[in-house]
């Protein structure tokens, strides 16, 4: 009898596997880190075969793990949501390397389309902003950059999928051209009460619907794998974007519930249940999840760069050799230093939208070292989380009693945790279970395969390790959170114009 879940995780830096149970223990994680590539600046590209290649080997890993396919009941995917890949029918080449959602190449096409007056039917039909973050933008630019690619879509040679649709084109060998609603939400192509692609939004986009994959339910049958892969087929039973995933593992499922992940970026998210609320405070509206038809839907809020501040105090000024090692430093650093970083490297998303400024230092002094740094990188997710927050708020008093429910690689670090606290001014639960992306993919493919119960007695397992209570007093909070506010107005493009 099958044993496992297989959860692949396939995230903007890493490739991950991990065997899931039936009590939802993990039983082993297999990564691989992959190459970044910045042809320009605000251009962020993967290599589709180094994704493809890095996925493949830690799946085999797990399997084999497992003690072979035979023990694996289904596999379920989560993976780094916008970002665009458009490959060959006939040979499953892509064409161009994958454009990551931290891509700002198609700032002048969103202004554009913008200036255009298409902004407004955009966000109506999609609950998305007009950014270069979605996939829609990103796929006009290599159809009309790569020679022929226009003309080939529009003959039915080509596919295009988000990372979810390129695996899952692989993994089966070809058979397989799908996605699933909350991926397929992200793209700005899908008109998010109907669940379709929308005919409209393809032609303001300029989009070939031939390109487009199937879209449907999050647990539900995507096919088998080729049994070469794994030495014997695994049915594939679950996929989700990485951030509604991590809302099924966090158990989120009822409305006002909220969530955050900390990793490459910051999310948060909101369930609303079945209302689709129309942010009038520059969030997303977005599908949180849909199981047998029916659509959850919820709020987000959407950071850039989270862990990626981390790493960049890591791999670009190389004033840590670990990731871990930043809270320690923070908690080290100068109290009567004020040293403010916008991690804007990429430009700002929620809730100022502003692709065009860049990443800022703000209180240096002849004093400020490797401490200062690294508790300025660290606060300066807590205080764009504490933006999101607000604007919450303001779409849905309701949440301002909220405790918010943090996992990713940065909920580990009790300084960060402890920060955001402080900064938000509301309990922060840590679950036990930090994977919970990957948990919540395991979860639908469990789900579909009837080796994991309904969602109602799923969130009963839900449980805590820590949570961390707001301690700062509130002048010095207002303090910090003043000075956050000013250091991104002299940072944003616009000369300063707070949306907020």
């Amino acid at each position: 009898m099958a044993r496992y879940v297989l959860a692949i995780d396939q995230g903007t830096t890493s490739s991950r596997a991990l065997l899931v149970d039936a009590d939802y223990g993990i039983s082993g994680i297999a990564q691989h880190e992959f190459k970044q590539h910045f042809p320009n600046s605000g251009w962020v590209e993967h290599d589709p075969e180094e994704i493809w290649a890095t996925t493949l080997n830690v799946a085999r890993a797990a399997v084999a793990n497992a003690g072979g396919a035979r023990n694996i009941v289904g596999i379920g995917i989560s993976n780094q949501r916008e970002t665009t890949v458009i490959w060959e029918r006939a040979t499953g080449r892509a064409i161009y390397n994958a454009i990551v959602w931290q891509d700002r190449r198609t700032a002048d096409q969103c202004e554009a389309l913008s200036v255009a007056g298409h902004g407004e039917t955009i966000r109506e039909r999609t609950g998305l902003v007009l950014d270069p973050y979605f996939s829609a933008t990103k796929i006009a630019w290599i159809l009309d950059h790569v020679a022929g690619a226009r003309q080939r879509a529009e003959k039915g040679e080509l596919a295009f999928g988000t990372i979810d649709s390129f695996l899952l084109w692989r993994l089966t060998g070809g058979r397989q051209h799908a996605t699933d609603i909350t991926n397929a939400s992200r793209t700005a192509l899908l008109d998010i009460r109907a669940g379709k692609w929308s005919d409209e939004l393809l032609a303001i986009f300029k989009v070939p619907r031939a390109l487009l994959p199937e879209v449907k339910d999050n647990a539900c049958d995507f096919g088998s794998t080729d049994p070469e892969i794994f030495g014997g087929p695994i049915r594939i039973g679950g996929m989700a974007g990485d951030q509604q995933a991590a809302t099924i593992g966090q158990a989120c499922f009822k409305p006002g519930m909220l969530k955050s992940t900390y990793g490459t970026g910051c999310f948060a998210v909101l369930n609303t249940g079945a209302t689709c609320i129309a942010s009038r405070n520059r969030l997303l509206s977005t599908v949180a999840y849909q199981l047998d038809g029916v659509r959850t839907y919820a709020l987000e809020g959407s950071i850039f760069i989270a862990g990626a501040a981390v790493q960049w105090l890591r791999d670009g000024l190389k004033i840590i050799a670990h990731a871990s090692d930043s809270g320690p430093m923070a908690a080290a650093a100068d109290a009567n230093q004020d040293v403010t970083l916008v991690p804007a490297f990429v430009g700002l998303g929620a809730p100022y939208w502003d692709p065009d400024c860049r990443g800022a230092l703000f209180g240096l002094t002849r004093n400020t070292g490797p401490n200062e740094l690294a508790r300025a990188a660290l606060q300066s997710v807590c205080l764009q989380t504490y933006d999101l927050l607000q604007a919450m708020r303001g779409d849905c008093p309701e949440v301002s009693g909220a405790v918010l429910r943090a996992d990713g690689g940065m909920a580990a670090c009790n300084w960060t945790m402890q920060r955001l606290a402080d900064i938000l001014d509301i309990p922060v639960d840590r679950p036990t279970a930090l994977e919970t992306t990957a948990l919540g993919a395991a979860y639908l493919a469990g789900l579909q395969a009837g080796f994991y119960p309904a969602p109602e007695e799923f969130a009963t397992r839900w449980a805590l390790d820590r949570r961390f209570e707001p301690q700062m007093e509130a002048p010095e909070r207002q303090r910090i959170i003043a000075r956050w506010h000013d250091a991104v107005g002299r940072t944003l493009s616009n000369g300063g114009a707070m949306p907020m």
